[in-house]
């Protein structure tokens, strides 16, 4: 299990890596300062903890599992909106991140427990 968890913050920096680099060559600095909300806007799906642990985790890895983010980049491309492409970037860089940290996708047992194994203190 250990290994496996490895491997997968190795993955997850890889994701967070490549995809900046990607972003890099495209991003529009006049927007710049969009990037850091933008790249914390997944986060705010732990506000579905409150309607209990099942829902929280249901919307949690919606938007932090690499299909959405993917999901999103290609909508961008095939309309040409070059904004919703970035933004879907910035979605499968923060879940590269959340990984390469260790922060897993959550289990309904509650928030702290994750597939990648219990997240905080205690």
């Amino acid at each position: 299990m250990a290994l496996a968890r490895g491997w997968q913050r190795i993955e997850g920096a890889l994701v967070f890596a490549g995809v900046l680099v990607l972003l890099a060559r495209s991003w529009d600095p006049f927007l710049g300062w969009l990037l850091v909300p933008a790249f914390f806007a997944p986060d705010l799906s732990i506000l579905a903890y409150l309607a209990g642990p099942r829902a929280g985790a249901l919307a949690y890895n919606a938007v932090h599992v690499y299909g959405f983010g993917v999901m999103v980049l290609a909508i961008g491309v095939l309309t040409n909106l070059f904004y919703v492409q970035d933004l879907g970037f910035l979605w499968l860089a923060h879940a590269g991140f959340d990984r390469m940290l260790g922060y897993g996708l959550k289990l309904d047992s509650g928030f702290r427990d994750t597939h990648l194994g219990r997240i905080g203190r205690g």
